[in-house]
């Protein structure tokens, strides 16, 4: 501990001479002590502050430190001091001062920059990564407004499309106008909503994010999230609540929504992929649709399931593939899945489809009957092939057979194919949910159905094709993302030896996506070019 012999309390100067004062406003004060003399120095500043500052020694040496109203030290800067030492501190109480010491006798100077008032103490906002938003921030900073920017967005449509320094990249900025307290990304590239930021006090919210070229989303905006004091879960479910279609996108999805609430806006990027068959079916032979409903005895429900048989359907034909796809309802509502169809068989893109469009009954059934559930597998073996073979007077080929859904939907497709593989020979999964396992999976076991592919003696008999999102990077920290545990399963099928074909679309978790995905996995699997 230090213990002064005699202490001198010295008030700051201002050296208007000083560098520090011409360049900074600094302040600064200097003098002698002899061997064992100490000073004090008052820093002016106030609890919290930021305090900066430099001690020069001209001659001697000198210990640095920190203390309280009481002299106990608080802080070492330094001991035996010959030249120079910068400090920094976040002031405690009322009190506290600086103090040297001469260890050696000779002169000092202290030099203080102007302390940093904890209000004071916010980063400046980051220059925007756009641009156009970078001179409107300038242009605002000028006293100017954003009348013209707006109808220029207004104009131009949003988000926001400029180039990148790569020319595989574009600056893409989501926009909003006139929001209150806050705005969140629903959908879109980020991995957890994210906040839009307020351009200064203006009408102005933005994010920016350099994407590749390839990019094709859906994304709503939510305005004033309600913000409370719930779980994180109940937090993020709040985002529902305002989430909608971008009033400035010029392409909403679907177009026929009831709502802006139940509308996407549409990002789609000049070097995205085609999607040649979503809007192709209008002047192709129409299939035929039916409506069934299925009761199971085994999960204790009723359904509905939607049939459709190909324009001109041959059920001798040999090369016919069945396609059984979960979310019926959405496949249909979303994503026009016989319009798909009809312009696919006529291209010749694939040979004739007999497609069975699974309804899920709420969202708590499809919560526990898609993710692993050995009754629905069965379901779909006893129950609903039967129905089809009935319906279509079509029996299937095992090895033309394909289970297909998105999200737990191939997580559905996936776990029921490994399942009864003797029966269903084909996955075709979008954005499979392999994150999933039963209740009870040890921690280590996580990625339950890379895991069953593992430890199986013998390789499935199954062809695989497995699709995600670069986008689909979000986890909670315990389990893996759905991009990483999709590209974990085709490292697992490729080494059980498994045909597997795997995709990586610059796209997100919806069906937009999915309905390029379908076409693409289809093709894959059953295509010209495949047996």
């Amino acid at each position: 501990m230090i213990r002064p012999t005699r202490a001198v309390v010295l008030p700051l100067l201002i050296l208007l001479a000083s560098p520090v004062a011409d360049a900074a406003g600094g302040q600064a004060v200097g003098g002698t002590l002899a061997a064992g003399e100490t000073a004090l120095i008052d820093p002016a500043a106030a609890p919290g502050d930021y305090l900066r500052g430099r001690l020069t020694v001209d001659r001697g040496r000198f210990d640095l430190d920190l203390v309280d109203g009481a002299g106990v030290p608080l802080r070492h800067f330094g001991s035996d001091i010959p030249t120079v030492r910068s400090f920094h501190h976040v002031m405690g109480d009322a009190g506290e001062r600086l103090q040297i010491r001469a260890v050696e006798p000779g002169g000092w100077r202290i030099e203080l920059d102007p302390p940093v008032p904890a209000a004071a103490q916010k980063a400046p906002d980051p220059e925007p990564l756009s641009p156009t938003i970078a001179a409107l921030a300038r242009d605002l900073a000028r006293g100017g407004d954003t009348a013209a920017f707006w109808a220029e967005m207004v104009a131009r449509g949003t988000p926001l499309v400029e180039p990148a320094d790569r020319p595989d990249q574009r600056i893409v900025t989501f926009l909003a106008r006139g929001a209150r307290h806050n705005v969140r990304l629903f959908g879109g590239p980020g991995t957890g909503h994210d906040e839009l930021q307020r351009l200064g006090i203006s009408d102005v919210w933005y994010r920016s994010y350099v994407l590749p070229s390839d990019t094709r989303l859906a994304y709503q905006l939510a305005p004033d999230v309600p913000d409370f004091a719930g779980t994180a879960r109940e937090r993020r479910v709040a985002v529902l609540a305002t989430a909608a279609a971008d009033p400035l996108n010029h392409h909403p999805w679907p177009a026929d929504a009831p709502d802006v609430w139940a509308r996407d806006s549409l990002l789609v990027l000049d070097d995205a992929p085609d999607q040649p068959w979503a809007d192709a079916g209008a002047s192709v032979p129409r299939g035929r649709l039916d409506h069934l409903r299925l009761t199971s005895r085994r999960l204790g429900n009723t359904r509905d399931i939607t049939l459709y048989r190909p324009a001109g359907f041959d059920p001798a034909r040999p090369d016919t593939v069945l396609l059984i796809l979960f979310d019926g309802r959405e496949y249909q509502r979303k994503v026009p899945v016989p319009r798909i169809l009809d312009a696919m068989i006529a291209a010749g893109a694939i040979p004739p489809v007999v497609a069975v469009l699974v309804d899920s009954l709420d969202q708590d059934t499809r919560g526990r009957e898609l993710p692993g559930h050995p009754d629905f597998a069965d379901m779909l073996a006893e129950e609903l092939l039967p129905m089809v073979r009935a319906a279509a007077g079509f029996a299937p080929d095992p090895a033309r057979t394909v289970l297909s859904g998105s999200s737990f939907g191939g997580l559905a497709a996936m776990t029921a194919a490994l399942r009864h593989p003797d029966i269903f020979g084909n996955v075709l999964s979008m954005s499979g949910s392999f994150w999933w396992s039963p209740s009870g999976t040890p921690e280590t076991g996580r990625e339950w159905v890379a895991g069953r592919v593992a430890a199986a003696a013998m390789p499935p008999p199954l062809r695989v094709f497995l699709a995600a999102g670069i986008y689909e990077t979000s986890g909670d920290g315990v389990t893996a993302s759905i991009l990483d545990t999709n590209r974990h399963l085709r490292d697992v099928l490729m080494a059980k030896g498994v045909w597997v074909r795997h995709r990586e679309y610059a796209t997100g978790h919806d069906y937009v996506a999915w309905q390029g995905v379908l076409s693409d996995g289809l093709v894959a699997l059953f295509g010209r070019d495949q047996p």
